[in-house]
């Protein structure tokens, strides 16, 4: 028994010695991550147009969004207040409380109001020749959105075929069709296309939101000049 206790721990000892002396292994390299900044870089200088029409797209759409929303705002109590000077023939005081409110619907009662005493379709047609002319603010560089929509893929489409190039100069230059001589065209196509993709989606999506808030406040608007129309009627019966 002695003797296999004095043979395990010979054995042990030689195993130890052996551990010691062999060579260390060289330290694995931590693996490369790419930041998206790299990443975005690798498109080439395609990516610069698409930048420009990203910026471009935020742009339009953070200032058409909150224009709209201020203009569709309207005091509640705005149109009653209109309701109860017109009803008391307090003319002046319409007019001066339209011009305190810098919203569409108050240019429009106003001109409603400079126009009454005369023919109610006369009156009516100047509330809607000043309702067109605000719509189109509200509606003014929303179409840049459509436009960006439309080019931003065609940028990441040009993107790919310059990739698809670069690839082949590198064939052509170093008769090498591994994946690192392939690499750099690859990234060019696969970045910008992706880049050019999600542009014009976001901006696709912008627009057609955009939109829908512009329905709303056209509604709102065409509503409100509805009921100053009934208003105005309502002394004449």
């Amino acid at each position: 028994m002695t003797a296999m206790l004095s043979q395990i721990t010979q054995t042990i000892d030689t195993l130890n010695k052996a551990v010691e002396a062999a060579p260390a292994l060289p330290a694995q390299a931590a693996p490369h991550v790419m930041s998206v900044m790299d990443l975005l870089m690798k498109g080439g200088i395609i990516m610069i147009p698409i930048g420009l029409l990203s910026v471009i797209a935020i742009y339009v759409f953070i200032e058409r969004y909150f224009t709209i929303r201020r203009y569709i705002s309207t005091d509640v109590d705005f149109m009653d207040n209109i309701h109860d000077f017109i009803l008391k023939e307090q003319i002046d005081a319409a007019i001066t409380l339209c011009r305190r409110t810098p919203k569409p619907i108050a240019r429009m009662i106003e001109r409603g109001i400079s126009r009454l005493g005369e023919p109610i379709k006369e009156v009516e047609e100047s509330i809607e020749i000043v309702g067109k002319f605000e719509v189109y603010n509200m509606e003014k560089n929303v179409q840049i959105l459509a436009v960006i929509a439309g080019i931003a893929p065609m940028f990441g489409f040009l993107g790919t075929i310059i990739g698809v190039i670069k690839i082949f100069y590198n064939i052509s230059m170093t008769s090498d069709v591994s994946i690192g001589s392939v690499s750099a065209g690859l990234y060019t196509k696969m970045v910008s296309s992706a880049s050019g993709l999600i542009v014009g989606i976001c901006a696709y999506i912008a627009f057609h939101w955009l939109n829908i808030i512009l329905n709303k406040a056209i509604h709102q608007l065409e509503w409100n000049a509805m009921n100053f129309i009934d208003l105005i009627k309502r002394p004449s019966k």
